[in-house]
């Protein structure tokens, strides 16, 4: 669970390790978690329910780091396409390892694929929230150098646009749902 920079939103992630298993709780126990949500947070408002798989995920910098932030760019396209989905990730990955001045205070990418083929969601750790701010100063310009590689990823085919959330990890939990 994250806290968002705004005040008033929550972000919660699950992750599973199949369809099948995540069907397996939506039948046995997502109603059960939903009412102890509910009575946690009166007059919660859900937004949505989206699925994403893992395309592609890299550590940025060197050395372990602990992240304090994390930010979501949901980057949209013009229509479905995997194909065109992956190939915007994998740019994104080339970009960011040829990159000649990285924005430091990054930790992880991890690039998700909506099922439906229109949507890539990075879920970026950072160290700070701070150290993101600055990292899109456009003073600095340190995201995305002005590199051919960063060029292709801003202006991709069928890039509609994106928008960029940042929130504080609040509340972790690692369970093994049977």
């Amino acid at each position: 669970m994250h806290t968002g920079d705004d005040g008033g939103t929550l972000l919660h992630c699950s992750q599973w390790t199949s369809e099948e298993a995540y069907q397996e709780f939506v039948r046995n126990g997502r109603d059960a978690r939903n009412d102890e949500i509910d009575a946690a947070v009166p007059g919660v408002e859900r937004l949505g329910l989206d699925t994403f798989e893992l395309y592609r995920s890299g550590s940025l910098g060197s050395g372990a780091r602990e992240p304090g932030c994390v930010v979501t760019v949901d980057i949209r396209f013009d229509g479905p396409d995997p194909a065109r989905q992956r190939a915007w990730v994998d740019a994104v990955f080339e970009a960011l390892e040829s990159d000649p001045a990285p924005a430091p205070g990054g930790v992880s990418a991890h690039l998700h694929a909506s099922t439906d083929g229109t949507r890539v969601v990075n879920y970026a750790e950072w160290e700070t929230a701070q150290a993101h701010i600055d990292a899109l100063d456009p003073a600095d310009g340190r995201i995305g150098s002005l590199t051919p590689q960063w060029q292709r990823v801003q202006h991709h085919p069928g890039l509609k646009g994106s928008t960029v959330r940042r929130w504080t990890p609040a509340l972790s939990i690692g369970a093994e749902l049977r």
